[in-house]
């Protein structure tokens, strides 16, 4: 069998389940999404002995720190997949709500409900975890899921979407097994010749580097929904309570730095910046964060040095660094004057993801909430809350920076579409 042929057999298996997984009641849904967590846990040593094998063989292929993080099942994970599972039950269902309802003069009843998109193709790398949190996602608004890992996680990956195929089986005998689908080739055609099928796939979404999204954007003939990075930045305003801007800059950046919701930008409001930047540089320092800082930050910075240099790592901030997203631990620092300077520097080398402003001042922080363009914007908090867990949405299938269709965290609502229903009497139009 053709590369073509595996791929067409399996979107034409999906859109099969599909089918089915419309009809589906919510009941049925639910059992089968806790059968699923209840298998992720109980078969969570044999989980971790294949996810163990893809991370001994990515050691071997020199994956970077960040990738072997991302990679790793550890039983915290585990757990966490588990959990997602449940929260995704818990959650009303998405489809067949009733969006807008009319009667036209005519007599004629229009009704806009939501549907399953239908089959989703995700495309991703490393965590292993986005396996279970796509696939109940997608199982719970009604669609069929191809899931395209990175081939780093491909043990990983065909383990957990085998047990909870197998689990939702058990459970609920009439679930589809095709409703959750892993291709398991490693080759790079695989994707172009998936996303080809139009006649069978809906939807891509895919998740990971730019360099991911963007090959995948050019080369799909199914509309993709994207976000290509995620540089987001944190404003310091010169009215900030300064121990809580240390506290959110540090879980902006350190908390988890290979995130594409963690910062990469700090923005210093210039009155506050010879007394801010000495203070959070010697703390990043402690924290191992290399600074690439604009000419004024680094000026202030090489005046007040912080006592403890043995780990002082700074460099001169590059243009290209402004528009880079390191998902490392190295953070650009730049000074500027106000709240319209910080917006319009983030207007400039932002990639729409989230961005925050640190302020007392009400009217600093409406300004920069409504001017900042991005997916989600925060004032007096961390960007590490884009998420859809965080956001009470269950487990995420992805982030969207895209300004047409679903925007932000994506979960249950934004993986329906919609349809009208009419309910007419016999009227014609004239």
């Amino acid at each position: 069998m053709t590369l073509q042929e595996q791929m067409t057999q399996l979107a034409r298996q999906a859109r099969a389940a599909a089918r089915e997984l419309a009809t589906w009641s919510t009941a049925q849904k639910n059992e089968c999404l806790l059968a699923m967590a209840e298998a992720l846990e109980r078969q969570a040593p044999a989980l971790q002995a294949a996810n163990a094998e893809d991370c001994e063989a990515a050691q071997a292929a020199r994956l970077s720190a960040a990738m072997l993080d991302r990679l790793r099942l550890d039983e915290k994970r585990i757990a966490a997949m588990a959990r997602g599972l449940r929260e995704v039950a818990a959650l009303p269902d998405p489809v067949g709500r009733v969006l807008d309802e009319r009667v036209r003069p005519n007599g004629l009843r229009l009704r806009k409900v939501s549907t399953p998109i239908g089959v989703i193709v995700i495309i991703y790398e490393s965590r292993p975890n986005v396996t279970a949190d796509a696939a109940g996602l997608c199982f719970k608004s009604g669609n069929a899921t191809i899931l395209r890992g990175g081939k780093e996680a491909l043990r990983s990956n065909q383990m957990i979407a085998r047990l909870m195929v197998e689990a939702a089986r058990e459970r609920v005998p009439a679930f589809p097994e095709h409703a959750i689908q892993v291709v398991t080739t490693p080759e790079r055609e695989a994707i172009p010749a998936l996303l080809s099928l139009t006649q069978y796939i809906d939807l891509c979404m895919p998740r990971g580097g730019e360099g991911l999204i963007r090959a995948v954007a050019e080369c799909s003939k199914v509309p993709v929904i994207k976000h290509y990075k995620g540089v987001c930045h944190v404003f310091v305003e010169r009215a900030a309570d300064l121990d809580m801007a240390e506290k959110i800059v540090v879980n902006a950046k350190c908390q988890r730095p290979a995130v594409c919701n963690a910062m990469e930008t700090l923005l210093v409001d210039r009155p506050l910046a010879e007394t801010f930047l000495p203070r959070i540089a010697a703390v990043l320092a402690a924290k191992k964060v290399e600074l690439r800082c604009d000419a004024e930050s680094r000026k202030i910075l090489s005046e007040h040095p912080p006592a403890q240099t043995s780990a002082w790592k700074i460099r001169p901030a590059s243009e290209q660094d402004f528009y880079t997203e390191y998902n490392d631990l190295i953070l650009n620092v730049r000074v500027v004057n106000g709240v319209a300077e910080a917006i319009a520097h983030i207007g400039q080398y932002g990639s729409a993801h989230s961005d925050a402003i640190v302020t007392r001042d009400e009217g600093a922080a409406q300004a920069f909430l409504q001017g900042v363009d991005s997916a989600a914007v925060y004032w007096n908090a961390s960007t590490r809350f884009t998420d859809g867990g965080e956001f009470g949405m269950g487990a995420e299938i992805g982030i969207s920076t895209d300004k047409v269709g679903a925007r932000g965290p994506m979960g249950l609502e934004e993986l329906t579409s919609y349809k009208w229903l009419g309910y007419g009497s016999g009227q014609l139009r004239t």
